[in-house]
């Protein structure tokens, strides 16, 4: 992903079939979406798309289908590190990569536990980076098996090896970000924030753009704010789009992914609510926020002149 480009990068959902299969039809419909609404990158395999609980053949394939669809329009990375031994996550990172993403994606929380030391987790990085060739890498500081976030030190220190491009960010804390920028400053890499309480600064603090939940339920609102994130024409708009999203986390973070798909599904695309991940019930309440929100998105979409 390039630095000097704001970008929106989808986590992408996993479509299933009411019998728990994955729905490729349906994968191809949202891979399309993302791309209309404007994304510059996806990333496939993550745990929006529920990928612990996917088989590694499931991963492979989901990958390739993704990468099929898109066919070259923007690049796809995907995570390759799951449990295992060092020398199996190595190898599953080499299969993900020659499934045709650009970069293969290392949870944090996966090459060390929650007990072991910053020294031990680098000691990792770096006999993988050597275990995998020239192949990219990415990190995702995915909050499970448990939440393993960075420091700028750390991925300064990754950064400079050339072999890590991107890095998908859910601190939650702007200064974090923004020392992690500085970090990684004049190098190929890119900084993708999850946070959106912060979208804005992050953004104009060197940020390369948004890879969030909240672009589950409306992309075209996440591309508009990073095309516009500095634009002072639209300083109010902005503003507004910001406080959009803030005012409803709750909403959007209730039972996910079930309520982005429930989301999707409101806005006419044809994606079943199954998930293979318990995360709780859709019940009446929760649809009746979700269908308030797709109301007030109406209208600020309008406001905007979006096309939905």
């Amino acid at each position: 992903m390039e630095k000097s480009r704001k970008g929106f990068v989808p986590v992408m959902l996993m479509p299933f079939q009411n019998d728990g299969q994955i729905d490729y039809p349906a994968l191809t419909r949202l891979t399309e979406l993302y791309l209309r609404a404007g994304a510059t990158g996806l990333f496939a395999n993550c745990l929006s798309s529920e990928m612990f609980e996917l088989s590694d053949a499931e991963r492979l394939q989901s990958i390739r289908h993704v990468v099929d669809v898109v066919g070259g329009a923007v690049p796809v990375v995907a995570t390759g590190t799951f449990a295992g031994s060092l020398p199996e996550q190595a190898d599953f990172v080499k299969q993900v990569y020659e499934a045709g993403t650009e970069a293969v994606i290392v949870i944090t929380g996966l090459l060390a536990a929650q007990s072991e030391s910053k020294a031990v987790f680098n000691e990792r990085v770096m006999r993988l980076l050597d275990w995998t060739d020239s192949i990219p890498l990415g990190f995702y500081e995915c909050p499970e098996p448990y939440k393993r976030l960075l420091s700028a030190e750390q991925l300064g220190q990754f950064v400079q090896t050339g072999r890590v491009t991107y890095h998908k960010d859910t601190c939650l804390d702007i200064d974090q970000v923004k020392a992690k920028i500085a970090a990684a400053e004049g190098y190929r890499f890119g900084l993708y924030d999850a946070y959106m309480g912060h979208a804005v600064e992050s953004l104009r603090a060197g940020a390369a753009g948004l890879s969030c939940i909240q672009g589950n339920f409306f992309p075209e609102l996440i591309v508009w704010l990073c095309n516009n994130y500095d634009n002072p024409e639209v300083a109010v708009e902005v503003d507004a789009v910001q406080q959009f999203f803030i005012r409803n986390m709750d909403v959007m973070h209730n039972v996910y992914p079930i309520v982005a798909k429930y989301s999707l599904r409101q806005r006419g695309i044809d994606i079943p609510t199954f998930t293979r991940r318990k995360v709780g019930e859709l019940s009446g309440s929760v649809r009746r926020s979700v269908e308030t929100l797709g109301t007030d998105y109406t209208a600020l979409s309008r406001s905007l002149e979006l096309v939905a």
